[in-house]
């Protein structure tokens, strides 16, 4: 009984990253890709990707950024919180490289 529990919530967790990884990459592309370009490597934007001073920023960092829009960025503060989450997990995923 207790592997089976353990079993459907590794099972749940995973669900959920996985998820999280779909909407994170959705939103990139539909929000940040223009800019950042699809891989995070650069255009009009700066890079993100692991080549990039992005990969110091600690999480809240890179929320506050997505959030607030620094510079001529313009901010996303209408995202949710679990949006914002999500695209900073595809970042991350982008900063591992391929």
């Amino acid at each position: 009984m207790k592997r089976v529990l353990v079993s459907l919530v590794l099972i749940v967790c995973l669900a959920g990253c996985a998820e999280s990884g779909l909407v994170g990459a959705d939103l990139f592309g539909q929000r940040c890709a223009s800019c950042h370009g699809a891989e995070g490597a650069g255009g009009i934007g700066p890079a993100i990707d692991g080549s990039s001073a992005a990969v110091d920023l600690v999480d809240d960092q890179l929320e506050g950024v997505i959030r607030v829009g620094p510079g001529s960025m313009p901010s996303f503060d209408t995202l949710t919180d679990e949006q914002i989450q999500s695209l900073v997990d595809h970042i991350r995923v982008l900063q591992s490289g391929p």
